[in-house]
C-alpha cells in the first residue's frame, strides 16, 4: 500500500497533512484539487473518502479500525471510492470495501471497478414492473404480492422472523435464476455468520454476495454497506440478470450515518438524524427497478429492513422509509407470540404494485382472503362476548383456522406458487375433511414433497391449475384431487 501511495503522490502531485482526529472523522490541510467522494490513501495504508470541503480544511472520513496519526500524508487517487465488481465475487463474503473477510480465500483480481455512489438510472430506462417476484412464502405470495424490481420494506420488532423470511425469498429467486446480494449492516459477528451459514445449507452459496459490517466495525464502513451491495448488484443487473438485494438493516445504518453527521457538526433534525437522511436513503433505493439493459429486461427487487421498538410504525426512520419504498411487510411481535409463523400482519402490511403482477385468478384469490380475513376478525370480537353462535358463524371461524393453517409455515420451508393454488382450493372448497385422514399440515408436507420428487405428481398439480381464470373453477377441480396420491 506504501507503493501505491507513493505512485499517486508522484502521479497527482498534491499532498495533505492530518491536522485533527475525531473518530472515523479526518481534518486535514493541502490537497487543493481534491473533490467531494474522492478515494484518497494515508501513507500508513488506510483508504478514506472525502465527505467536506471548507476554505482551507478538508473533512474525509477513514474506512479503518486503525486511527491514523496528526500529521500522516495524505495522497489524492483522482478516483471516486470504487469497490471491484465481477462474476468473482459470487460466493464471497466481503467487507464494503470489496476485500474478502475469508483470510485463506482472498479474492482474485476482477476486471471492473464502480464507483458505490453511482447516479440512479433515469425514467428512460426504466420499465413498468409486471413480472412476479415469488418469495416461496404463501402469505406473502397469496396477499401481498411482490414484484420483480420492487423495493419492499420489511419491519419489525427484533426476533419476529424477519431474517427467516428474508432467506426464504433470497433462496426462492436465487433457484428461480437471480443473483443474490445480502448486506449485513450493523449486526453482531454471530447474525452474520448464521447468514452466512443458512446460505450454505440452502446450496445456493455460488448464486450469492455477502457483504458484511458488523457492529464492531467503524461508523463510517457500516454507513458504506449498502452502497457496496447496490453497487454489485447493479453490475449483475447491466449483464442481463435479475438481482434480489437484502439491506438488513436500514435502521443501524441510519444510525451510524447520524454518527458520523453529529461528529462533523452538522445541524441535527428530528431525533438528531442530519435533515439529508431521506435523500439518502432515497437516492440508494431508488437504485433498484426494472431496467432495460443491452442484454435484455432486468431487475434488482430491493428488501430494506429496519427495526421498530415494541411494534411502534410511527418512527422517523420507518416512516421515511415507507413513503420512499413501494410498500411494507409488518412482522407483528404480537402474532409471533400466538406462534404465527410467518408473523406478518395482512391489514397492516401493504404492496403497492405487486398485485399488477399477478393473473386474475390470483388477483381474485387475493381479493377474497382479505375480505373474509377482515370478516373473521369481526367474528371474532363478537364471539369473545360469550354469544351463542350460529352454524354459519362456526363454520366461517372453522374456515379461517383452516386459512391460518394453510399460511403457517415452518422455517426455511417453500411452496411452489402452484401448490399455493391447489392448497387454497383445498381449503376453501371444504371438501379436504371428507376425503382425508391426516391433518392439514401433514397433507400440505406431503404434497410439497411430492410436488419436488415426482414428476408425475408435478405435471398433475400443474394441470389443475392451468388455465383456470376463478375461484370457483379452481375449487371445481381440486374438489375431485386424489388425496391417496401423496398418503
Amino acid at each position: 500500500m506504501k507503493d501505491t501511495f507513493q505512485q499517486y503522490l508522484t502521479e497527482i502531485g498534491e499532498i495533505g497533512f492530518v491536522e485533527r482526529v475525531v473518530s472515523s472523522l479526518v481534518y486535514a490541510n493541502g490537497l487543493p484539487g481534491v473533490r467531494l467522494q474522492e478515494m484518497v490513501l494515508f501513507e500508513s495504508g488506510e483508504v478514506g473518502r472525502v465527505t467536506g470541503l471548507g476554505e482551507s480544511v478538508v473533512e474525509l472520513v477513514n474506512f479503518s479500525r486503525k486511527p491514523v496519526a496528526v500529521g500522516t500524508r495524505i495522497a489524492r487517487t483522482n478516483h471516486l471510492l470504487e469497490v471491484p465488481v465481477g462474476e468473482e465475487l459470487l460466493g464471497s463474503v466481503i467487507n464494503p470495501l470489496g476485500e474478502s473477510l475469508d483470510p485463506s480465500s482472498p479474492l482474485p483480481p476482477t476486471k471492473e471497478r464502480r464507483s458505490v455512489d453511482a447516479v440512479p438510472l433515469g425514467i428512460q430506462a426504466r420499465l413498468r414492473i409486471k413480472k412476479q417476484c415469488t418469495t416461496g412464502v404463501s402469505l406473502v405470495d397469496r396477499l401481498l404480492p411482490l414484484g420483480l424490481g420492487q423495493r419492499e420494506l420489511v419491519l419489525g420488532d427484533q426476533k419476529t422472523g424477519k431474517s427467516r423470511f428474508l432467506l426464504r425469498a433470497l433462496f426462492s429467486q436465487v433457484k428461480e435464476g437471480a443473483i443474490g446480494v445480502y448486506a449485513v449492516i450493523g449486526k453482531g459477528r454471530i447474525a452474520a455468520k448464521q447468514v452466512e451459514q443458512a446460505i450454505r445449507e440452502f446450496g445456493i452459496a455460488k448464486q450469492v454476495v455477502i457483504v458484511v459490517a458488523s457492529a464492531d466495525e467503524p461508523a463510517s464502513m457500516i454507513s458504506l454497506a449498502p452502497y457496496t451491495a447496490m453497487t454489485v448488484a447493479e453490475f449483475f443487473r447491466d449483464q442481463g440478470r435479475n438481482v434480489i438485494v437484502v439491506l438488513d438493516d436500514l435502521s443501524l445504518h441510519a444510525k451510524m450515518y447520524r454518527e458520523l453527521a453529529l461528529l462533523g457538526h452538522k445541524f441535527p433534525g428530528r431525533n438528531s438524524y442530519p435533515g439529508d437522511i431521506f435523500h439518502i436513503h432515497a437516492r440508494l433505493l431508488e437504485r433498484a427497478g426494472s431496467f432495460t439493459t443491452p442484454h435484455g429486461e432486468a431487475a434488482i427487487t430491493c428488501l430494506p429492513v429496519i427495526e421498530t421498538p415494541r411494534g411502534d410504525m410511527t418512527g422517523y426512520i420507518a416512516t421515511n422509509l415507507m413513503s420512499i419504498t413501494d410498500g411494507h411487510l409488518f412482522f407483528d411481535h404480537i402474532l409471533f407470540a400466538e406462534g404465527r409463523r410467518p408473523a406478518i400482519d395482512p391489514f397492516l402490511s401493504v404492496t403497492r404494485v405487486g398485485r399488477q403482477t399477478q393473473t386474475p385468478l390470483e388477483r381474485e384469490i387475493s381479493s377474497e382472503l382479505l375480505t373474509f380475513l377482515k370478516i373473521a376478525e369481526r367474528l371474532h370480537a363478537f364471539a369473545s362476548f360469550g354469544a351463542e353462535l350460529g352454524e354459519h358463524i362456526k363454520e366461517a371461524l372453522a374456515r379461517e383456522r383452516r386459512i391460518m393453517q394453510f399460511f403457517d409455515q415452518t422455517a426455511y420451508e417453500m411452496v411452489p406458487i402452484n401448490v399455493q393454488l391447489l392448497l387454497f382450493g383445498l381449503v376453501w372448497g371444504n371438501r379436504w375433511r371428507d376425503k382425508m385422514s391426516v391433518e392439514l399440515h401433514t397433507l400440505i408436507e406431503r404434497i410439497i414433497k411430492a410436488y419436488g420428487e415426482r414428476e408425475d405428481f408435478h405435471k398433475k398439480v400443474d394441470g389443475i391449475v392451468a388455465g383456470r381464470n376463478s375461484i370457483k373453477e379452481l375449487v371445481e377441480r381440486t374438489s375431485n384431487f386424489d388425496f391417496a396420491s401423496v398418503e
